[in-house]
């Protein structure tokens, strides 16, 4: 039996769709709140509630990008159409044709590692000791590419090259509180992206990878150890209204400022919790 109510349900729609996109982690946010609302629900069935909520977000990043979306979609067909019917490849030039394979090429390094690590993923890697120093560590990183990086290239400049990079710090997000918009628009930002395309891209390689690992988990929803059906619909419609308010935000936001508000936020929030754990205050696991 789930030992979330309606209530903190709504609490974790809201922390989803207010932490998925900004670069803060939103899994390592959801395992702060749990371990302060349901200290003792089973590890693994609150990863299966928190992969499956994520499709809230996803619906929002959809909503918000559907003509990009839809562009990439077509582009992409027509040219792998055109290339197996011997046309003169006008179809592959476009950046959309260009772009629906850089997701694709960017989504299967967290694919792999996502299937051979999802074990630990669900168990070890959700410590809070390993969360606080994630958010630490990826924030000095976030620092040091918002003062080195160029951020003198734009969407039509993203290449097969970006998109191996990105797609392996996506990666690093399978470690809760390294946030995967905040690896990817840090690895963007150091190939010399500008803050929107980075966020723009961050956004639209999200969708393959997340909606892949919310429906590998939606199968142990409504189990012995996993919040109900009704629960996770209630978390999950939440998190796709805040999120869709906070990819508008963001973009806005990066259009006009730094990352840097994230870089400070980050540190504070990994001390303020290694001091939590220190005293005992929260258990680490």
């Amino acid at each position: 039996m789930s030992d979330i109510g309606p209530l903190q349900a709504a609490v974790y729609g809201v922390v989803q769709g207010l932490t998925e996109f900004l670069p803060i982690s939103s899994t390592g946010h959801l395992r702060i709140v749990q371990a302060w609302l349901n200290p003792h629900i089973d590890q693994a069935g609150f990863t299966a509630f928190t992969a499956v909520i994520q499709l809230g977000t996803m619906a929002a990043v959809v909503l918000y990008f559907w003509r990009e979306l839809l562009h990439v979609a077509v582009a992409w067909l027509r040219g792998v159409f055109s290339h197996l019917r011997g046309g003169n490849g006008a179809e592959r030039q476009s950046l959309e044709y260009r772009m629906g394979w850089y997701l694709i090429l960017a989504t299967i390094p967290v694919g792999v590692f996502g299937l051979i690590f999802s074990h630990q993923i669900e168990t070890g890697a959700r410590n809070l000791w390993i969360i606080s120093v994630a958010l630490i560590v990826m924030a000095i990183v976030l620092f040091v590419a918002e003062r080195r990086a160029s951020r003198d290239r734009g969407e039509d400049d993203i290449n097969s090259r970006d998109a191996i990079v990105v797609g392996a710090a996506q990666s690093l997000a399978l470690i809760p509180g390294v946030s995967r918009s905040g690896a990817t628009i840090t690895a963007g930002l150091f190939r010399g992206l500008d803050r929107v395309t980075a966020a723009r891209f961050s956004f639209l390689l999200s969708v393959p990878a997340v909606v892949a690992s919310g429906l590998f988990e939606v199968r142990k929803i409504g189990g012995p150890h996993a919040p109900g059906m009704g629960i996770t619909i209630v978390a999950t419609v939440i998190s796709f209204i805040v999120g869709l308010a906070s990819i508008a935000w963001l973009i806005r936001y990066v259009s006009r400022h730094s990352t840097f508000v994230f870089v400070a936020y980050r540190i504070a929030l990994g001390a303020v919790l290694m001091v939590l754990l220190a005293t005992g205050a929260v258990s680490a696991t």
